[in-house]
């Protein structure tokens, strides 16, 4: 991307460069940010393939087919690679196109791909075979040397979890399971949510600790204030008792006077 960058003048390169450089930090935490900035590169050298790439990949990390698909045709045509040629097939697919991704994965350019591009080939035909409803056929596609492999590969993990996905979508659930579990061996990265897929076809269920923390503290807390206005009530009905029994007291002594005031009278 340098090299190729040095075709331009060089503050209009280093200007291009940070705005590049913007994308690749936002685009898997934030692609509307890197959409925005790959705008940027783009209006700024519109002729620089690295910067025609760039931008597809940030239309296509927002949803935006048509447009990823644009610019990796013309970043296609500048360099002659077929590097994005699977990345343009699953833009197809987002554009609910999944015959046209079909027949890409048969055109000669799947030839020219180095292994990792032959896998993502291969993934992306099986979801469009998965999208057409096919899904026995796109259990076949993701059955390769690759998949049937022991050793892992940075394609593995991948590869497996889309192919027990498959199974469980086919209602294989055994064979899925099975599945799940080699994808969570070769997930080193955690680039699947394969370990949390095997949890839930064992019924097991997880809890957020923090949640469950806060739900303690509420439940204290309420015990807290419970205890609070029982101890408050306690006391009320003390004071409101000893009122009761001053009165009580008090119209004992009253009593008594009249009485006594009356026997002295006849007396």
């Amino acid at each position: 991307m340098r090299q190729e960058l040095q075709s331009l003048p060089k503050t209009l390169a280093e200007d291009v460069a940070k705005n590049l450089v913007m994308v690749a930090r936002l685009i898997d935490e934030d692609p509307e940010g890197a959409y925005a900035y790959s705008r940027v590169a783009l209006r700024l050298a519109s002729r620089v393939a690295a910067v025609r790439e760039a931008a597809g990949f940030a239309a296509y990390a927002t949803q935006k087919y048509g447009e990823a698909l644009a610019e990796f045709r013309a970043a296609r045509r500048m360099t002659g690679n077929t590097d994005l040629w699977p990345v343009m097939a699953d833009c197809e697919r987002g554009l609910g196109r999944p015959e046209k991704t079909l027949d890409m994965a048969g055109a000669p350019e799947v030839h020219k791909l180095d292994k990792a591009g032959q896998v993502e080939m291969r993934l992306v035909a099986a979801g469009a075979r998965r999208d057409m409803g096919q899904l026995d056929a796109a259990i076949v596609t993701l059955q390769s040397p690759e998949l049937a492999s022991t050793s892992v590969q940075p394609w593995t993990a991948r590869l497996r979890y889309a192919y027990a996905d498959a199974l469980l979508a086919a209602g294989r659930e055994g064979e899925a399971r099975e599945w799940f579990a080699k994808a969570v061996e070769s997930d080193k990265d955690g680039s699947t949510d394969a370990s949390d897929r095997l949890a839930e076809l064992d019924g097991v269920e997880f809890m957020d600790a923090l949640v469950e923390g806060e739900d303690e503290a509420e439940d204290e807390l309420e015990v807290e204030d419970k205890a609070e206005v029982e101890d408050k009530v306690e006391a009320e009905v003390e004071v409101e008792t000893k009122v009761e029994d001053k009165a009580g007291v008090e119209d004992g002594e009253s009593e008594g006077g009249v009485v006594k005031g009356a026997v002295s009278e006849k007396d």
